[in-house]
């Protein structure tokens, strides 16, 4: 009698969460046509998540490179010369005072007789097409050979 009662206990139990299970799962969530725009909509939002971030990326890359320029431009500008060199006497150009170019400045002509060729011999890279160095003291000077627009400077290069 044990047996018959707990078998019809566990029946009674399993059917009522098969129908628990079958009620569940018939439940719809709407017509086919709303479910399917629901899941569009998720996909579409997920979509433009992603094309957000990208475009974050995109913008922080950017302003990498922005302030990576920036930095070389502050750093070719002017420079300190990591070591000096013995280059010899300097005597500035006749009718000439000593004064210190920066940036942007123009270099007179009478100074296109101090020009620096073996450039290797003091560790500067070689001059951009169109430029040259030009010793000023114990600076040297990047300068444009038509105008003398100097666009950098490399402070105590020599003794």
């Amino acid at each position: 009698m044990k047996k018959f009662i707990t078998t019809a206990v566990a029946a009674a139990i399993a059917a009522g969460s098969l129908g628990l299970a079958s009620a569940a799962s018939a439940q719809s969530y709407g017509r086919p046509d709303q479910r399917n725009d629901h899941r569009q909509e998720q996909r579409q939002d997920h979509r433009d998540d992603r094309r957000d971030d990208r475009r974050d990326v995109r913008d922080d890359r950017r302003d990498d490179r922005r302030e990576y320029r920036q930095d070389q431009r502050a750093y070719d500008r002017y420079q300190r010369a990591e070591r000096r060199y013995n280059a010899g006497r300097w005597q500035q150009p006749r009718g000439t005072r000593y004064q210190v170019y920066g940036y942007g400045q123009r270099l007179p002509s009478s100074y296109n007789a101090y020009v620096v060729n073996d450039y290797n011999r003091y560790g500067l890279r070689a001059p951009p097409r169109g430029y040259h160095y030009v010793r000023n003291g114990n600076d040297v000077v990047l300068a444009a050979v038509a105008g003398g627009l100097i666009t950098a400077v490399i402070a105590g290069l020599f003794n």
